[in-house]
């Protein structure tokens, strides 16, 4: 759910289906273990495939995504990172997405993107459709300090 900061407080923009890592959301996960990391994190740099759609995020077009993508999920899924945002979780921000940086080292893993869905689970990213994900490419403002927040219903609870 996409949510926008008034003077008012939250007020839900937009909401939006998707996956998330085939191990489910944990707080303390380690590289491979194909979890999506629970918690809150900044949103700084976005990149795909594609030419930039229009978004004010830092942007990289990056030509060798597609061979990425099918690396990773397999020859049918080469389109899943056309746009891929970065979830600043254990990476160094103000750089592309597909900067390996782990400033907390291995352990933890990183390389954790909001990109195109797939129809199931990650290796620990999220993804939404192809549609929602330029809207939200084109509705994320840097200068507004956007974050996402992710986890179980239980842990967002908190």
């Amino acid at each position: 759910t996409l949510y926008e900061r008034t003077n008012g407080g939250w007020q839900q923009k937009l909401s939006f289906t998707g996956h998330n890592g085939e191990a489910g959301w944990k707080e303390k996960r380690k590289e491979g273990d194909l979890s999506t990391p629970a918690g809150v994190f900044t949103l700084t740099d976005a990149g795909g495939y594609l030419p930039d759609p229009g978004t004010k995020m830092p942007y990289t077009q990056d030509k060798s995504l597609r061979g990425s993508a099918e690396a990773v999920y397999g020859d049918d899924y080469t389109q899943v990172y056309d746009y891929v945002l970065a979830i600043d979780y254990n990476r160094k921000t103000g750089v592309p997405p597909t900067d390996r940086t782990r400033p907390q080292g291995k352990a933890p893993g990183g390389g954790i993107w909001l990109h195109v869905d797939h129809g199931n689970s990650t290796h620990g990213c999220v993804t939404v459709d192809r549609e929602d994900m330029g809207t939200i490419l084109k509705a994320l403002d840097p200068d507004k300090n956007p974050m996402i927040a992710m986890g179980s219903a239980d842990f967002l609870a908190r």
